[in-house]
């Protein structure tokens, strides 16, 4: 065996281990506020309706807590629809489903996907959240998406897997939250859509981290 395969095998043991110890405790599950008390106005952005899943979609995606509304600004004008899922534990295999499993499976085909900065208030620096543009018959959306635990905001699925196991076993926390953000546009105007997404998200982001467990 290669001492490369080797040092990969023993992380595969050690990680194996970590998780074994981490989930074999009681979870301390934390406190947070309800989703419903994200604010129905964010500067030029006001909602403009608020949809619940239906049962079918509940029993798919298992979230303790969901949030789906739209927001419109006049000043633009736009619109842009605004989806929330959180988890408070992840332990028996319930977790997020991400938006490039889910979108398809709804008869959406992806066009572009990547990632792109987003500077947020309070933070030094830009984190990085996924961009990922769709279109279904003549409708296009653009998605930015990101999962959020811990005042983290992650873009990587395999990212959010590990911290997972570290806040596990470092916390005895598992609880996550997927954040998307919507906006519908037409022809090829992607970097319109493209700022509206980030302009609500930086605008978003303070109230979403009051909400969500720190």
């Amino acid at each position: 065996m290669s001492s490369r395969a080797s040092r990969l095998l023993s992380a595969v043991l050690l990680l194996h281990i970590l998780m074994v110890y981490g989930f074999s405790r009681q979870e301390m599950v934390p406190a947070h506020r309800p989703l419903r008390d994200f604010p129905a106005a964010l500067g030029d952005w006001i909602q403009s309706g608020e949809s619940a899943l239906d049962e079918a979609t509940q029993q798919i995606l298992r979230a303790d807590e969901v949030l789906s509304r739209s927001y419109r600004s006049a000043a633009v004008p736009a619109s842009l629809s605004f989806f929330v899922a959180y988890f408070k534990s992840q332990r028996t295999g319930v977790n997020p489903h991400s938006p490039k499993n889910c979108l398809p499976g709804a008869g959406w085909y992806p066009l572009s996907s990547g990632l792109i900065a987003l500077e947020l208030p309070d933070r030094a620096g830009a984190v990085r959240v996924n961009r990922y543009v769709i279109a279904k018959g003549d409708a296009k959306s653009l998605v930015l998406y990101w999962y959020q635990s811990r005042e983290r905001v992650i873009a990587s699925e395999y990212a959010a897997k590990l911290y997972l196991v570290t806040d596990a076993i470092r916390h005895n926390r598992t609880e996550t939250a997927l954040v998307r953000i919507t906006v519908p546009f037409r022809g090829d105007d992607i970097e319109t859509a493209t700022r509206l997404a980030l302009d609500f998200a930086r605008r978003a982001y303070p109230s979403l981290r009051l909400l969500l467990p720190s």
